[in-house]
């Protein structure tokens, strides 16, 4: 639990974030305890990006959206892999990590551009840097499942009901952020910029994407960090294991299996 928690402070929680004990009881689900990645001098070092279902859309509508846009992230911004979520609920999260802090004001127009320009359909809070937040893993207080990261390769498995039955265990939920990268200050400051040329109609001077793999390339080697949505079972297999997670999976029958 400690572990978990030191990565939660490492990646998103302000200096002035409810105490480790208090995160505990949120973590095990025995208190709800609403966080802002803001903390009380303005600055913030974490970014929330919510794919909510859609009535109408297919069901895995939000999923290929956020798939788009964290390899767009990466691939096009040269931002480090964000981790992603399930909310408990019916969405997925990205979560973006900064080296620095920055102020509120700023790091909202960083994430309204970033909507602007490549996912103009997503709604943002205007308050959605300091807006309280139930930070993963915790429990839903509606739904009764379980908020956790995940592995991005078993997103789509989530597309239909993004929760978990049973509590996730802190030492993968760990496992899943000791890996991650915080976006860094002047990596921030350059993407900001060629942001805000970009809202102004200017061309947006960005770090070159690096040169794609061939798509049989892809699933042999996935590409460090990418969401790849056709990853399989030994890809997944794989990465749990390097992060010495022993995997298990559970099959549920059709019910008229039993009639």
């Amino acid at each position: 639990m400690q572990k978990l928690i030191a990565e939660l402070m490492r990646l998103y929680l302000p200096a002035d974030a409810p105490p480790a004990d208090v995160l505990t009881l949120h973590v095990l689900g025995q208190r709800n305890v609403p966080v802002s990645l803001t903390g009380g001098d303005g600055q913030t070092r974490a970014m929330m990006i919510p794919f909510r279902k859609t009535k109408g859309a297919e069901s895995d509508a939000h999923w290929l959206r956020l798939c788009e846009v964290a390899n767009t992230l990466q691939e096009t911004l040269g931002l480090p892999a964000p981790a992603v979520s399930i909310s408990g609920g019916d969405a997925y999260y990205l979560w973006l990590s900064l080296a620095e802090p920055v102020p509120a004001d700023q790091a909202q127009t960083f994430l309204e551009r970033l909507r602007d320009a490549w996912f103009p359909e997503i709604e943002l809070d205007t308050d959605a840097v300091r807006a309280p937040i139930a930070l993963p893993p915790c429990l839903h207080p509606r739904t009764g499942k379980w908020a956790a990261f995940i592995h991005p390769g078993m997103g789509a498995s989530f597309a239909d009901e993004a929760g978990l039955d049973m509590p996730p265990p802190p030492l993968g939920q760990a496992a899943f952020l000791e890996g991650l990268e915080s976006i860094g200050k002047e990596q921030f400051e350059q993407v900001f910029q060629a942001l805000d040329g970009a809202h102004q109609n200017k061309p947006m001077a960005v770090p070159a994407p690096a040169a794609a793999p061939a798509p049989s390339a892809l699933r042999h080697a996935p590409a460090p960090g990418l969401l790849l949505k056709d990853a399989t079972l030994e890809d997944i297999v794989r990465h749990l294991h390097a992060m010495n997670i022993e995997p298990t999976f559970r099959h549920l029958l059709p019910s008229d299996r039993y009639d």
